[in-house]
């Protein structure tokens, strides 16, 4: 929105041309409630839940606790947890690693989390989501509905969406005429797991599918609407053991939070700089930003990986402070 009165007037005073008054001015918007306006449209689009509201894939009969309200309250979740770490000034990781994570009436009673004194509308910070399998963005509901059809669940969205949003790593479209799986878990003898093993054993759809089919196969222990289970659709022992890219093993959301950790963070801590580079500067990222994008990598290492490392970063970085002209642009 419009600058408020506090930054129209440092910047009449000239604050906005110094380091200080440049970091002064964005810990204090980091703080500002407006900050929303940066967890939904940011975090929105890198994690890919912008339109979740509209969601309408689950089967109700099937599902019949999924409602409005429910998928409102998963809509809100990543927003609440974006501003919390932001607001707080926590450490990026916890995106990656949290123990905890922020709930509503609703969504606590579809964690089975206890929240008794809850009133509509009010929100806190649960510690006890470790327990329950939860924390950080990786077990939100939001994230397990919107990458399961409807009547299964999807390893290969699920492990898909956190190869491509949450590490950034391009992965090709698929080839024409991949036979689909099944609609419905709960019909047929082979699980998820075996159906897809046939899969990879078409050489085309191999590559691809073994950098992210075992990501998604650690979610097994949440079903199509993130909820905990311990058995399928059909009655079957849930399997969430996996064998990650490069041959590690591990089990389920610890597993997979223990790979990322060993194997993948910085590839995750890249990515997310690079994204809110992006952002802030509105347009696609050149190589004359590679410098940029080391410096906010730097910066994090040396402030305990916290938020305002990355916003301080692009806001005192030239490209930020300088707009480039038109002609600029032409010639390049």
């Amino acid at each position: 929105s419009m600058p408020d009165q506090e930054l129209l007037a440092a910047a009449k005073r000239g604050e906005l041309q110094t380091t200080d008054g440049l970091v002064a001015q964005a810990r204090r918007m980091i703080k500002d409630e407006r900050i929303r306006g940066l967890a939904l449209e940011f975090g929105g689009n890198w994690l890919d839940f912008r339109h979740f509201e509209n969601h309408n894939s689950v089967d109700r009969q099937r599902f019949p606790s999924f409602n409005a309200d429910l998928r409102q309250s998963m809509f809100e979740e990543p927003i609440r947890f974006f501003m919390h770490v932001a607001q707080k000034d926590r450490s990026i990781l916890d995106f990656l690693y949290a123990d905890y994570t922020l709930v509503d009436s609703t969504l606590a009673r579809h964690y089975a989390i206890s929240a008794p004194d809850l009133t509509p509308g009010q929100w806190l910070r649960t510690d006890a989501a470790r327990t329950l399998q939860r924390g950080g963005l990786l077990p939100m509901a939001v994230f397990q509905t919107q990458n399961a059809p409807g009547l299964r669940t999807s390893p290969v969205k699920r492990g898909y969406w956190v190869v491509r949003r949450l590490l950034g790593e391009h992965i090709p479209p698929p080839p024409p005429n991949v036979p689909e799986l099944p609609s419905d878990e709960g019909v047929g003898n082979l699980t998820l797991r075996e159906q897809l093993v046939r899969h990879r054993e078409d050489p085309n759809c191999a590559t691809c599918h073994q950098k992210f089919d075992a990501i998604g196969l650690a979610f097994e222990g949440y079903g199509p609407i993130g909820e905990l289970r311990s058995r399928d659709l059909g009655d079957r022992p849930v399997d969430a053991h996996a064998v990650f890219p490069g041959g590690v093993e591990g089990e389920g959301l610890a597993g997979l939070k223990d790979y990322l950790k060993q194997h993948r963070q910085d590839e995750f801590i890249e990515n997310l700089c690079r994204k809110m580079l992006g952002y802030a500067l509105g347009r696609k990222l050149m190589l004359s930003d590679t410098s940029t994008i080391a410096t906010m990598q730097e910066k994090l290492k040396t402030n305990q990986d916290r938020f305002s490392a990355v916003i301080e970063s692009i806001v005192l970085s030239p490209q930020f402070r300088n707009h480039r002209g038109r002609q600029d642009f032409t010639q390049h």
